[in-house]
């Protein structure tokens, strides 16, 4: 048996794939929302939209996945999410500085209340 030997590719087809594959479009959340809309509403085909917009209709379809799902959960009231490093770091920071607002004025009641305690000693 004779193995058949795939043909390398290129240098220069591989430069043009890297090339291709950096210059993706990235879409944001909001486009990606618009296009999904517009395939719900059903004025043109789904092939036809995912032409005009330049996505493959696999991506439409995945993203219109991804899109009902999030509705669904929303609708289940199931809005946790994971919090971020940063949210996280902040709401620390944040817990501290209230931790340290209480214990001055903590302090600050106690002084008062001993300074009012020595000032009314003359009721006896």
């Amino acid at each position: 048996m004779s193995q058949k030997s795939l043909p390398e590719t290129s240098s220069g087809e591989r430069l043009i794939r890297d090339i291709r594959r950096a210059t993706r479009r990235q879409y944001s959340a909001e486009e990606k929302i618009r296009i999904v809309l517009d395939g719900l509403r059903g004025e043109s085909s789904i092939a036809e939209l995912c032409r005009r917009e330049g996505i493959a209709e696999s991506l439409y379809y995945a993203w219109s996945k991804e899109f009902l799902e999030a509705g669904k959960k929303r609708l289940a009231g199931d809005t946790a999410r994971n919090a971020t490093t940063g949210e996280v770091r902040h709401l620390h920071d944040e817990a501290r500085a209230l931790k340290e607002v209480v214990a001055e004025q903590t302090l600050e009641l106690r002084l008062l209340k001993k300074s009012m305690i020595g000032d009314g000693d003359d009721r006896a």
